[in-house]
């Protein structure tokens, strides 16, 4: 095996070596250690006088490391010596020259080979350890001074941006802020003391010089102690892992703002989250305001302008908001400085934050700012930072923060972090804003294609209540009328159209219409559903949806209920509706006893109308069934809320019909029981009625046998009737009227013939027969004898029709009152 010379004088202690030889200048050994027998199996007395090369199983690394210590250098390198039992030892020899001066020549220190290889790897661990920069290297003392570090003072200094350095041995209290120093010392104190090491504690390592720049370690730590256990010192490994952490913190601060920012399509709901994801861990103060224009779904105009802003969200650390900054709902324009290009809508800090001011909200966009007491931040010392809200290139408003003195100042990497977190919500909130603009366009559509919501006829007052959903998407058809019929007759119209948005809405405008025309042709309840069903089937299958599935009026809801004042008698049917709820003068309310068939479209049932006898002053409750149920409830706990509920609703219009509460009071006592925030999931419809009866004296009816004379005793009785009422001068119009009409009924249908006369805000006159043949108004010709009695008719009244009855067929005129009535 050759020799590995190593060049230069001795430079560690003989400590590590097994066993020592003493040669003379022959190379003959003098004497050993006792541990010489150990290592090549001879007591030093049987190697005196003996030859060390003898011993070498290669002489020539021998000869080579001799020549080292001719030329007194030390020779180094690994030999195989050979013991007597016939075995070898691998070992490491060092050859030392001494002063020729003396006796003894040469010192070999032998060293087993495996213990030799790894002193070798223990002294190149520490070489690489105490020359790399990447990671900190320190022993500490005793009183845990640093002795030694891996990279100079100078070095440490520039690593971290500061223009300082230290000199060795120094204290820890020398080189870090007091509070970082004593918590790095008591952790170091417990590892000196019990042994336990310390491993990757995380920590703030800041510099004295640079006391406001923060500085994040990773530390570990283990006890140095000597050969007999004793303590000496603590080696502490450690890394800078500020930039690390920041951009962990950078990226948990952003995944927080896109989990907490936008998933609400609230305007002030985002930009209260954006304020609370900042405070506190990125500042102490948050404020963020946001045009006027722009909370109302409107385009926010130039914000930084000095067009009007309000403070929606501000929040601070320590719960409680300076009084020298506009509070969370303040309305103030916010004004630029002279020279200052607004037009950048840049993010401004420190001092350009200062030279902002705010003013009233009656100053002029261009106008000098007045005095304010109030500012966009508050005046204390401390770091500031406005950073503009922009999204699909509009300003829509601004984010303002602020750091205590105690913290660092805000820096460009703060800025790029609140200007990306800023765009995020910016967009969002521009999303809200238009949610905003698309909800309310919903509303105001909904509601313009909904009637008046109170009515007041002869036969009933009314009044209807919508109560739209806080979304969007929850926004229906439901809808609600009152339609007058004839004969002073009523009928009360619920409905809602399965779906959401604008679609349902003008599905729902449609059916409104289209229902207001069969009640004109004075159908019965059960007879307008059917034809309804029939017109949902035709619209759904003209108009379907682009998926291709069926749509439109396909599953929509009505209830139709007809009243009249001069009977009494209500009759209605429903098309997948609740019943209404009656309440009779003292007496609770109820259910209506009704089957209501399938939805509109569904088809395949016919609709079954049910009838009651309602007395003057019932009250009737209309309502949508997402008024009793609530969305996501089911099961048995879905039933018994929906059952709780409806008690409750009864309750309220039990306690409403005693006290005589007029059907719009009635309606919101009804909504501040059941929906007290008013914002249902879906939209709701409400409409209250308190029925009423003709006066007995307002209704005159005979009956007539089909006989041509009837006809004279007809009209002599309307004649009369008119003088009781005082309408003497309405006398030629229904003598008219009531002889063609009753001479047709005797003529083409036969008795008996019946005649109502009904005084309401309208002369009504009936003509009552057993025949279902509908009349029609035609144009006679010059030469034909007959057929302008029914023109006749309509040149004379107002209004007129015919209705199917239950034994025939009923046709009614209408003539304008100018004075009388009921």
């Amino acid at each position: 095996m050759n020799a590995i010379p190593h060049s230069g004088r001795l430079n560690r202690p003989l400590g590590g070596a097994a066993a020592l030889l003493l040669l003379d200048r022959d190379g003959r050994i003098l004497t050993g250690t006792a541990s010489t027998e150990r290592l090549i199996g001879r007591r030093p007395g049987e190697l005196r006088g003996a030859r060390f090369s003898e011993l070498v199983g290669d002489p020539g690394v021998w000869a080579d490391l001799e020549e080292l210590t001719d030329i007194h250098e030390v020779g180094h390198g690994f030999v195989t010596l050979r013991r007597p039992d016939g075995r070898s030892a691998d070992v490491r020899i060092d050859v030392f020259p001494l002063l020729p001066d003396h006796a003894p020549r040469q010192l070999v220190a032998l060293t087993p080979g495996d213990e030799a290889r790894r002193q070798e790897e223990n002294r190149a661990l520490m070489r690489a350890l105490f020359s790399q920069s990447r990671v900190g290297l320190a022993i500490h003392d005793a009183d845990l001074r640093i002795t030694r570090i891996n990279a100079d003072s100078t070095e440490v200094a520039r690593t971290a941006g500061v223009p300082w350095a230290f000199t060795l041995p120094a204290a820890l209290d020398d080189i870090l802020v007091d509070e970082d120093a004593r918590a790095t010392l008591e952790r170091f104190r417990r590892v000196t003391a019990v042994g336990e090491p310390l491993v990757q504690w995380e920590h703030s390592g800041r510099l004295k010089a640079a006391p406001l720049r923060e500085r994040l370690l990773a530390r570990s730590a283990l006890r140095l102690q000597d050969n007999r256990g004793r303590p000496l010192g603590v080696l502490s490994i450690f890394s800078d892992v500020t930039e690390q952490r920041l951009a962990d913190r950078r990226m948990d601060l952003l995944h927080d703002a896109a989990q907490r920012i936008g998933p609400s399509l609230d305007v002030t709901r985002n930009a209260e989250e954006l304020a609370r994801v900042l405070v506190p861990r990125f500042a102490d103060l948050a404020a963020v305001d946001l045009s006027e224009a722009l909370l109302t779904g409107d385009e926010p105009g130039a914000v930084h302008h000095g067009a009007p802003v309000r403070r929606v969200a501000a929040v601070a650390a320590d719960g409680a908001w300076p009084p020298g900054a506009h509070a969370c709902g303040a309305t103030f324009r916010i004004h630029h400085p002279p020279g200052h290009a607004a037009s950048e809508a840049r993010t401004l800090r420190d001092d350009e934050v200062t030279e902002l001011r705010t003013g009233s909200v009656e100053d002029a966009p261009g106008a000098r700012p007045g005095a304010d007491d109030r500012g966009l931040l508050p005046d204390e010392r401390g770091s500031r930072m406005a950073v503009p809200l922009r999204a699909r290139g509009q300003v829509l408003g601004s984010l303002a923060v602020w750091r205590s003195p105690g913290r660092p100042a805000f820096g460009d990497w703060d800025a790029e972090l609140a200007d990306e977190i800023g765009s995020r919500a910016a967009l969002s909130v521009d999303n809200a804003r238009r949610y905003t603009r698309e909800h309310r366009t919903l509303e105001s559509l909904q509601r313009s294609l909904l009637p008046q919501p109170d009515f007041a006829f002869s036969a009933a007052r009314a009044a209807g209540s919508y109560v739209p959903a806080t979304t969007a998407a929850g926004i229906g058809g439901s809808w609600y009328d009152v339609i007058p019929l004839s004969s002073a007759r009523v009928a009360f119209v619920i409905g809602d159209v399965a779906g959401h948005g604008l679609s349902a809405t003008a599905t729902m405008g449609r059916l409104r219409t289209a229902v207001q025309t069969l009640a004109d042709l004075d159908l019965a309840p059960d007879e307008l559903l059917n034809r309804l069903d029939d017109l949902a089937i035709r619209l759904a299958d003209v108009e379907p949806h682009p998926d291709g599935t069926r749509g439109g009026a396909i599953g929509a809801t009505c209830l139709y209920c007809v009243y009249d004042p001069v009977t009494g008698h209500c009759a209605m049917a429903a098309a997948g509706r609740v019943p209404p709820v009656v309440a009779e003068p003292g007496g609770p309310a109820r259910d209506v006893t009704l089957s209501p068939g399938p939805a509109l479209g569904i088809g395949g049932t016919p609709f079954e109308a049910a009838r009651l006898r309602l007395a003057p002053g019932s009250m009737l409750l209309f309502f949508s069934e997402q008024l009793v149920a609530r969305s996501g409830e089911g099961g048995a706990d879905g039933v018994q809320g929906r059952a709780r509920r409806l008690a409750l609703l009864r309750d309220r219009v039990t306690a409403s019909a005693a006290a005589g509460d007029a059907p719009a009071t009635v309606g919101r006592a009804v909504l501040d029981a059941l929906l007290p925030d008013r914002a249902p999931a879906n939209d709701v419809a409400l409409l209250a009625a308190t029925v009423r009866t003709l006066p007995d004296d307002a209704v005159a009816d005979w009956e007539f046998p089909a006989d041509p004379a009837a006809v004279g005793r007809a009209r002599d009785a309307v004649i009369a009737r008119l003088k009781d009422w005082d309408l003497a001068e309405h006398a030629f119009a229904s003598e008219l009227i009531v002889s063609e009409l009753v001479t047709n009924a005797i003529r083409y249908a036969g008795g008996p013939v019946g005649l109502r006369l009904i005084r309401d805000k309208t002369l009504v006159c009936e003509v009552s027969d057993p025949s279902e043949t509908q009349p029609h108004l035609r144009r006679a010709r010059p030469t034909d004898e007959g057929g302008r009695g029914l023109f006749l008719v309509a040149q004379v009244a107002h209004r007129w029709g015919s209705r199917y009855t239950v034994s025939g067929k009923t046709i009614w005129t209408e003539q304008l009152m100018e004075r009388g009535g009921p």
